[in-house]
């Protein structure tokens, strides 16, 4: 096969109508992933896109070396205290997954831990490596130690297609037990003693509705909860103080909240208060009394208390503001910790219980990204938190509440002589099209001149955040002259829950004017030449719809597991997660006014014949999330319809909605894509 020639999927047409609209689906027939002629076009792809970039495989081998490089591949985490012993996990060169550790526990302080060394009193809790053996894939979807310490409930998927298989090891013998279940989720909970854990089932749309109880030794497992209404999924937690068993259901805009004695196992769960359609509520123990955290008539959340005998009581503490989206509480035996969003940024509050006013921890940088990480122990005088920013690789400090002093336990090393000093982060804005200022995060090498070549993210749906951070491999675009930045999009949460409100349902365009909006102002204001996009899942979707809207502003387009295909999945009820995505999208099925919104802008629905950029779209034929064939039909219908391009289509053959699952495949996949993105930052490039 010539370079210039990609493959030509075939056309089968196939018709369906909704509210009086018919519309012609030529490549549906890429559904099927069980048929052949699927499986050998998806190859076809990959052939051909091996083919069209085989003459960067000497600089994908370079960034590769870089990344590894910059890594210091035997690492080790900061340990956490939990109980008798401290926990952590080390990676060691040469292999692709971490081992998880412990050590008996002697102080409050972590133990001193040399990098390569072994401590006298080293348990392994569980290698990675020796799990997944020679399998090209392998996941945990939750490791979980039981409170007393003595056991381990662990589960893994060797094929990316999310469900696992749950075992249990004996932490004093180091003895499997023989209890094995089959097709899991994520999750789990123990009892206080460590005889029964809580796991959770999903149904045929992927969509977890059921918590069952299993006691060690025992072949059936009992049936906790199910959930039927299909917007709702359910998850089983135990609180910090281990008093509680909390179980959750919640659809994208209502919860509701369960709660049991963990000493009472087999007991009843009892209902904090009912569902109400658009309230939101979480629930932490706090030693005499619950907090809650909900938005019942506050936007932005607010936090209440209420009694253990009566949870449903909710008597306000800190109340809505306007400016401050409340995200999280963390409750401990002496003190409490908000985690909260202002301004764009992330932030902690502490409160203590000894009639000492609250207040907020300061940090130095004008961007950054904090938050509380690996609090286990209930009763502590300290915190633990994560830190990192565009220039400071992830940080892990321990906050003293008595001294008020931060400690910083460990920096992320980044070896081959990186210093932050020679790089710079800045916050922008854009205006977008209804005058909405739009905050883009930005970091590039103080010798980089300006315009440059420039990498834009975005994400922008479900409230979540892309908040500023640190990244390894990331470096090598910006010591090669790149400028990287973050549109911060309606539909994400980065302002507040108002950001994520305007941008989702029938205000969904926000989000991909906005991206465009960003793009422009980076080019207009002279920080950028070519503005290469880059975004994945539902920042696919995002990247499909604003290279529609504006396909000359961007020299290239990196769609990883990209939601391109959204109306087609949205109207139909038996793929994974639909009825759930109905509070984010709308409903297309039933609503013609959706419909016709969502056909407006899917980015299927509407490539048309103008110029494009070249696209490279990234995904995996397990994905259980973004299904392959959404950008397989997608990259099809460019191929067939619009000008430009090239146009081309990766397949991971044996991987789900992550992609690769080792370390060092990742960084190979990575290496793929930044070496993509910086040919496509050259002027005149014409692979």
């Amino acid at each position: 096969m010539s370079s210039n020639t990609p493959p030509v999927a075939k056309t089968v047409p196939a018709e369906r109508t909704h509210h009086g609209d018919t519309v012609i689906d030529e490549y549906a027939w890429l559904t099927n992933k069980e048929d052949p002629e699927t499986i050998a076009y998806l190859e076809a792809e990959n052939a051909y896109l091996k083919e069209r970039t085989a003459h960067l495989a000497d600089l994908q081998e370079q960034v590769f070396q870089e990344i590894k490089g910059r890594t210091q591949e035997t690492d080790l985490s900061v340990p956490s205290r939990k109980g008798c012993w401290w926990y952590f996990s080390r990676t060691e060169e040469g292999k692709q997954y971490a081992v998880s550790c412990r050590v008996p526990a002697d102080g409050d302080a972590p133990p001193e831990i040399t990098v390569g060394e072994r401590l006298e009193r080293e348990q392994v809790v569980l290698d990675g490596n020796e799990l997944a053996g020679d399998s090209p894939f392998f996941s945990m979807g939750t490791s979980s130690i039981s409170p007393d310490g003595t056991m381990l409930a662990y589960s893994t998927d060797f094929t990316g297609d999310e469900r696992f298989n749950l075992r249990f090891k004996n932490l004093t013998t180091g003895e499997q037990l023989p209890d094995v279940i089959e097709g899991i989720f994520y999750g789990g909970a123990w009892s206080a003693d460590g005889s029964v854990f809580f796991y959770t089932r999903v149904d045929d749309a992927w969509r977890p509705f059921q918590v069952y109880r299993h006691t060690l030794g025992t072949e059936e497992d009992v049936l906790v909860h199910e959930e039927a209404d299909e917007r709702y999924w359910v998850g089983i937690g135990l609180t910090r103080s281990e008093r509680y068993l909390v179980l959750g259901a919640g659809s994208k805009i209502t919860s509701e909240v369960s709660i049991l004695d963990a000493a009472d196992p087999t007991g009843e769960f009892q209902v904090v208060r009912p569902r109400k359609t658009g309230v939101e509520y979480g629930v932490e123990h706090a030693g005499d009394f619950f907090y809650v955290l909900h938005n019942d008539g506050a936007r932005n959340f607010e936090l209440a208390t209420a009694p253990l005998d009566d949870p449903g009581t909710w008597t306000p503490l800190i109340e809505h503001r306007d400016d401050t989206r409340l995200l999280e509480i963390d409750a401990f035996a002496g003190h409490a910790v908000v985690h909260f969003r202002r301004e764009g940024l992330t932030g902690l509050r502490v409160l203590p219980y000894d009639e000492q006013p609250s207040y907020e921890i300061d940090f130095p940088e004008p961007l950054y990204d904090v938050g509380p990480v690996g609090n286990p122990e209930f009763v502590t005088n300290r915190l633990r938190l994560a830190y990192t920013s565009m220039v400071t690789p992830a940080s892990v400090y321990d906050y003293d509440l008595a001294t008020h002093e931060l400690i910083l336990l460990k920096r992320k090393p980044v070896l081959g002589g990186y210093d932050p000093g020679d790089y710079e982060q800045f916050r922008e804005w854009a205006t977008a099209e209804d005058g909405t200022e739009i905050p883009i995060s930005i970091v590039k090498r103080k010798d980089t001149g300006r315009p440059a070549p420039t990498v834009l993210y975005g994400y922008g749906s479900y409230e979540t955040s892309i908040d500023p951070s640190f990244s390894v491999p990331r470096l090598s675009l910006l010591d090669r002259g790149f400028v990287f930045a973050v549109a911060h999009v309606r539909g994400g949460g980065e302002m507040g829950r108002r950001w994520y409100d305007e941008g989702k349902l029938t205000k969904k365009k926000n989000t991909f004017t906005d991206f465009v909006a960003a793009a422009r102002h980076l080019k207009r204001s002279g920080w950028s030449a070519e503005v290469i996009a880059r975004g994945g899942s539902a920042g696919g979707l995002l990247m499909g719809a604003a290279v529609n809207l504006a396909p000359e502003e961007f020299a290239g387009v990196v769609a990883e597991v990209p939601f391109v295909d959204a109306l087609t999945t949205i109207l139909d009820p038996s793929l994974p997660l639909t009825v759930i995505e109905w509070d984010e999208w709308g409903d297309p099925l039933h609503d013609a006014d959706v419909y016709a919104y969502m056909k407006s802008y899917t980015p299927y629905e509407n490539v048309d014949e103008r110029e494009y950029p070249p696209i490279l779209a990234i995904t995996s034929l397990n994905d259980t999330r973004v299904m392959y064939h959404e950008p397989a039909k997608w990259v099809a219908r460019l191929r067939a319809t619009a000008r430009g391009g090239p146009f081309l289509l990766k397949t991971e053959m044996g991987a789900g909605h992550g992609g690769r699952s080792g370390r060092y495949d990742a960084w190979h996949e990575e290496a793929f894509a930044l070496s993509w993105i910086i040919e496509r930052g050259t002027k005149g490039s014409t692979a």
